[in-house]
């Protein structure tokens, strides 16, 4: 009688082809790519691997949302929200924490933060509940607050999301303004170089 196989999923057996699996679950990786990727966990020491492993557990362990700004912290309260030198009264608000890295490598702004964790998307079931868009009209309210920067990606559910936290505060003491469009409808701000998002922080317009 012929042998038969380990797994139906995987010639190396059902252990690869979970490895596989996930790293498929990752943004913009492929079936192929992850094959290649679960080929180079295979090929390298179990020292590298291990270290890859626990890695992805520290971050998981140890990383959390500031409580004031919602960006990622290993503290209570991120380095910026700590930092006296900041401008404590404007606040720049972004969708995810890679925004924040983005804008802070422009070296222009000095202000806070706030992610809001995405933006208002109804086609996708993301409503303004979803987002801290209430932490951040409530951090305005109380922390005197008196520019708020909107810095959502120019998308058509960013611009929206914008729209709708700009209503929100239409009776609040505080400038609105928005990043100029030096950076291009529809694009996204992680992918924006140093200059473009510098410029766009020097010519914010009132929203």
């Amino acid at each position: 009688m012929a042998r038969q196989p380990e797994t139906q999923d995987h010639p190396y057996g059902q252990s690869v082809s979970r490895l596989i699996d996930e790293f498929g679950k990752l943004p913009g990786i492929g079936r192929k790519t992850a094959e290649r990727l679960a080929n180079h966990i295979l090929n390298v020491s179990t020292a590298e691997a291990t270290a890859l492993a626990d890695a992805i557990r520290d971050v998981k362990a140890a990383v959390r949302r500031c409580s004031i700004c919602f960006n990622l912290t290993e503290e209570p309260v991120c380095r910026m929200c700590r930092d006296p030198r900041r401008d404590q009264h404007a606040v720049c608000v972004v969708e995810q924490p890679r925004d924040v890295v983005a804008l802070e490598s422009s070296g222009v702004w000095g202000g806070m933060y706030h992610v809001l964790g995405g933006r208002i998307a109804p086609l996708e079931g993301i409503g303004p509940e979803d987002l801290t868009i209430h932490q951040l009209v409530h951090r305005i309210r109380k922390q005197g607050i008196t520019e708020v920067v909107m810095a959502t990606n120019p998308t058509l559910e960013g611009d929206g999301t914008a729209l709708f936290i700009t209503n929100l505060l239409q009776n609040d003491p505080v400038r609105i303004t928005r990043l100029a469009r030096g950076i291009a409808s529809g694009s996204v701000l992680e992918f924006a170089n140093r200059e473009m998002l510098a410029d766009a922080l020097r010519g914010r317009q009132k929203f």
